[in-house]
């Protein structure tokens, strides 16, 4: 493993990289989470107290009750994501970040760009297909919550190859180089035999282009399976049953953090748009990376029912801790704060939330504490929420298997944290980060100090033949 990094080594790559003196600026800013949230709490109140809000406003309801179906739900991802866009674009301005690619002082006539735009919609929409035929074939996309998905994805499908039409002459007339790799794939397709002659397609382009693709196909139809059925309860629940007990309180509490990540997370998965300066850089180049993420979600799943499932005879806190609220309560407010901690790191990427990608380094918010604020956070929560070394099979196997997976869990995702910065290493904007948030941080100074070592044990450096990842 030429790439894993034994002691000694890490510490001559690390020390090759110049900590900044102050921590480097955030590609977003705290503001877009802010207006997001706001957004997303107001139609939430919206939905939840619809009959009276209409009572109010002397119009007939009838015998419906909140609005709590799916359709209401992807309302309030656009509640959740139109405010992020306008804070994005006038008071952020992102649309003027050079990262974007685009000058808006060109107006090349269109006569210029045509053959680029036309060829870049060929292989667009040959890439839609290509996704669109993954979900056919494979069958647990109908079945459950992902056929929610599907349907909405059918209903959405044409308007989208509609649009993309004018978007894409109208954005290349813009683009300092608008032949990308959405380009590169389509002159592929349209003529192969020619493409390698006179100028070469970048195969590595090519590459890119589908693994962004492929990680947008996969995850934006995960995150919108789930959007439903977190938002209805949320909807749904008398405040009476809520404030019943502290174990209540807490799981509507937590459910409430949970909304906010899968909100801004949809909100993220579906706007990969340059002139956001929200697009996908790279995805990640490489095999591990794929495999210890996607282990975490259906249908490859290892937890929830998987081999590592260690919730197998166990139950959560409320059933080891009931009869004793004091203690239910205390325990109820660290969850709650480890869940905050978690949401509060999507938050954090704004509009730019995405698994395996690159789209800016985020250092703002909990990374100034951490550099895997969301991991850290929820492998804890799950520590403490979970109690995996009591069962209610009073068997001490279960007990200690329990507790070995959930270790084995924690230990999945701190190799999906190695595989991460090995990707983003290979930008010099997260070296900085990374370097600065090993002497500065919080959490990486608490282990130095614990460990005795300047720097981590392992660390994955980027395979210089991967190219830029910016």
């Amino acid at each position: 493993m030429p790439d894993l990094a034994v002691p000694a080594a890490a510490e001559t790559a690390a020390d090759a990289i110049e900590a900044p003196a102050s921590r480097p600026r955030s590609a977003v800013s705290a503001g877009v989470g802010i207006v997001g949230i706001l957004g997303l709490f107001s139609y939430l109140l919206i939905a939840r107290y619809a009959p009276e809000i209409a009572a109010y406003l002397g119009v007939d309801w009838g015998q419906r009750g909140p609005m709590n179906g799916p359709n209401s739900a992807i309302a309030s991802v656009l509640a959740c994501g139109v405010p992020m866009v306008l804070w994005s674009l006038f008071v952020d301005k992102v649309h003027r970040n050079p990262s974007t690619g685009i000058d808006w002082s060109l107006r090349r006539p269109w006569r210029e760009t045509i053959d680029i735009s036309l060829t870049k919609i060929a292989g667009l929409w040959t890439t839609w297909a290509l996704i669109a035929g993954f979900y056919a074939l494979m069958r647990y996309y109908w079945e459950g919550n992902y056929a929610f998905s599907m349907d909405l994805l059918e209903r959405v499908v044409p308007w989208l190859l509609l649009v993309s039409v004018p978007y894409m002459l109208w954005l290349d007339r813009r683009m300092v180089e608008p032949r990308d790799g959405c380009y590169q794939f389509g002159r592929w397709l349209i003529a192969p035999r020619q493409a390698g002659r006179a100028q070469p397609v970048d195969g590595r382009a090519i590459a890119h282009h589908l693994r962004a693709w492929a990680v947008k196909g996969f995850f934006t139809a995960f995150m919108l399976s789930i959007v439903p059925g977190n938002f209805s309860s949320l909807a749904s629940v008398p405040m009476r049953d809520v404030l019943a007990n502290p174990y209540m309180t807490g799981i509507w509490t937590i459910n409430l953090l949970y909304l906010v990540d899968v909100h801004v997370a949809t909100v993220g998965y579906i706007l990969t748009l340059k002139p956001l300066d929200a697009h996908i850089r790279t995805a990640n180049p490489y095999g591990m990376a794929w495999v210890a993420a996607l282990v975490c979600y259906p249908p490859f799943i290892l937890m929830n029912g998987g081999p590592l499932d260690y919730t197998v005879n166990g139950s959560d806190w409320g059933y080891w801790l009931q009869g004793h609220d004091t203690l239910m309560t205390l325990w109820g407010v660290a969850l709650v704060f480890l869940v905050g901690i978690y949401a509060w790191a999507t938050m954090a990427f704004g509009i730019r939330f995405s698994n395996l990608t690159h789209r800016g380094v985020i250092t703002h918010g909990p990374y100034a504490f951490t550099r895997h604020p969301a991991y850290v956070s929820k492998n804890l929560s799950w520590w403490i929420g979970s109690l995996p070394f009591l069962v209610t099979s009073g068997s001490a196997a279960d007990a200690v298997r329990n507790t070995i997976l959930l270790a084995a869990v924690s230990g999945v995702y701190y190799w999906r944290a190695k595989t991460e910065e090995k990707h983003l290493l290979g930008d010099p904007a997260y070296q900085a980060y990374w370097a600065w948030a090993q002497r500065n941080a919080l959490v990486p100074r608490l282990f130095a100090k614990l460990s005795g070592r300047a720097l981590p044990r392992i660390r994955l450096d980027p395979d210089p033949r991967v190219g830029p990842v910016a």
